[in-house]
């Protein structure tokens, strides 16, 4: 900003004879001011290339600028800073939630060792007492859950999923290569900051290209590049689920669960490319087109057969039954209180319900009731 705004201010200073004798020399010299400029781009673009490094679980290629002890160390500070955060809420490894995570995360690493990383990860488990619904896994293998997650899912299949999501992302360097992305993009801002507060005629107009650069930047690199890695951890979290035998179908229906619980709240929903994750519906669809693989290895690791009973279908007939409970509730409300219809801007449950994101066919919701009856 300051070097920019010291252009704008010497050129603005200049008097016009000296402003069109320096508009001269630039036309004149115009190929060598190019040929600087990219040799100077292909410079930076050697650099970043030689930074590029290939994921041995993934075989992606993907932008690396710091060294795996440099990462650790960065990793350490954050560590702390949650320590702080967390101070005094920790469950006892004797807490039932507790002994469930540390159950569940055992057998994630115990069939998953032939994984690059497992093993040389040094794992550490962590509940803490807070209600929000969430996990993480720190670059150096400190695993933290929130008992609002236990909340959330329905069985320890759900949390399976949900801990190898978060095991994918450690294993993946999801947080060196998202933080490598970061700088190279602050490189490119302050390249162009500098633009903009040198070309801009005034400071106001200077800001607001700033504003909208940062935005721009925002919404179209770095949030869909965060939404690119959650997927990824998807993937990845699904195969290491897989391997240790867990119920890979209860991926898909944890996130049906998440955007159940927001619809009947009346949780406002922001558009997926505001966030920073993948919507649930989105997650949804991605996950059910994994299952199949997911179960075919499951299969080829020698787990136990699934049960008949897919998890998915059992949450679509739940929330079927749901919905006919809630219809008669209103349909005797409305006979009780004489009232034909419910007032236009209040929603009826039942109209909130629908709007849920089916997994499973018609026809084979049909034929499952056909069979019940």
């Amino acid at each position: 900003m300051l070097l920019g705004r010291s252009i704008r201010k010497w050129w603005q200073a200049l008097p016009p004879d000296k402003q069109e004798l320096l508009k001269d020399t630039m036309k004149r010299n115009r190929w060598s001011i190019v040929l600087g400029i990219c040799s100077l781009s292909s410079l930076i673009a050697i650099y970043f290339w030689t930074h590029l490094d290939k994921s041995p679980i993934t075989g992606r290629n993907r932008l690396l600028m710091f060294s795996k002890r440099q990462f650790l160390q960065l990793a350490e500070f954050e560590y702390q800073s949650v320590l702080e955060n967390y101070k005094d809420k920790f469950l006892p490894v004797t807490d039932p939630m507790y002994e469930t995570t540390q159950f569940v995360f055992n057998q994630l690493i115990e069939k998953n060792k032939d994984i690059p990383g497992v093993s040389e990860t040094k794992w550490s488990i962590n509940v803490v007492e807070d209600p929000e619904i969430n996990a993480f896994v720190m670059p150096n293998g400190q695993v933290f859950v929130l008992t609002g997650l236990f909340k959330a899912v329905a069985d320890s299949d759900q949390l399976a999923c949900i801990l190898g999501h978060e095991m994918a992302h450690c294993l993946l360097a999801h947080g060196a290569e998202h933080a490598s992305i970061i700088q190279l993009l602050d490189f490119v801002s302050l390249v162009f900051l500098t633009l903009i507060w040198a070309v801009f005629p005034r400071d106001s107009l200077a800001v607001l290209g700033q504003w909208i650069q940062s935005k721009l930047i925002q919404y179209m690199f770095d949030r869909p590049y965060s939404r690119k890695l959650e997927i990824e951890a998807d993937e990845v979290g699904l195969r290491l689920a897989a391997k240790a035998c867990t119920d890979v179908r209860a991926s898909s229906v944890y996130w049906q669960q998440l955007e159940l619980m927001k619809i009947v709240s009346g949780t406002f929903q922001i558009p997926e490319w505001f966030s920073t994750h993948p919507s649930n519906d989105h997650r949804v669809e991605h996950l059910d087109k994994l299952i199949p693989k997911a179960i075919k290895l499951r299969e080829d690791c020698g787990c136990p057969s699934l049960s008949s009973v897919d998890p998915r279908l059992v949450f679509r007939l739940s929330v079927q039954e749901m919905l006919k409970l809630s219809k008669k509730k209103e349909e005797s409300f409305s006979i009780d209180s004489g009232i034909k219809q419910l007032p236009q801007y209040h929603e009826p449950r039942t109209a909130i319900i629908e709007r849920l994101p089916t997994v499973v066919s018609v026809q084979a919701l049909q034929s499952t009731q056909n069979t019940h009856k």
